[in-house]
């Protein structure tokens, strides 16, 4: 896992085990990067498709959760990035801005 430190990859490993599955925050990242590769100043909407980039940022953010304080600020500068990219990527979907209950990815456009 690139971008955060020895010390956070072991506390990723304890939430996962005690929270999620293994290489549960591995694999969402892996889902990230792909879904960024693909083409277009826009992200496509199959990029979304279950279990895609938004159930991928479900998963980060609830390891955010469950991470002690060191490893969640580690995580978080990743997160500041992929969210950058993300709402660069997508535009508000005025649709759902009020009605949803999950995190503020879910409220995105996408071009279908």
């Amino acid at each position: 896992m690139r971008g955060v430190s020895a010390r956070t990859r072991a506390a990723i490993r304890r939430v996962e085990h005690q929270h999620m599955w293994p290489n549960a925050v591995a694999h969402a990242l892996l889902n990230v990067e792909w879904s960024f590769r693909q083409p277009g100043r826009y992200l496509d909407a199959s990029v979304f498709d279950s279990p895609g980039l938004a159930d991928a940022r479900d998963d980060l953010e609830w390891a955010m959760r469950h991470l002690p304080a060191g490893a969640r600020r580690d995580l978080a500068r990743l997160l500041t990035r992929i969210d950058a990219e993300l709402e660069r990527r997508t535009l508000p979907d005025p649709a759902l801005s009020e009605v949803t209950t999950g995190g503020w990815w879910w409220t995105r456009m996408q071009d279908v």
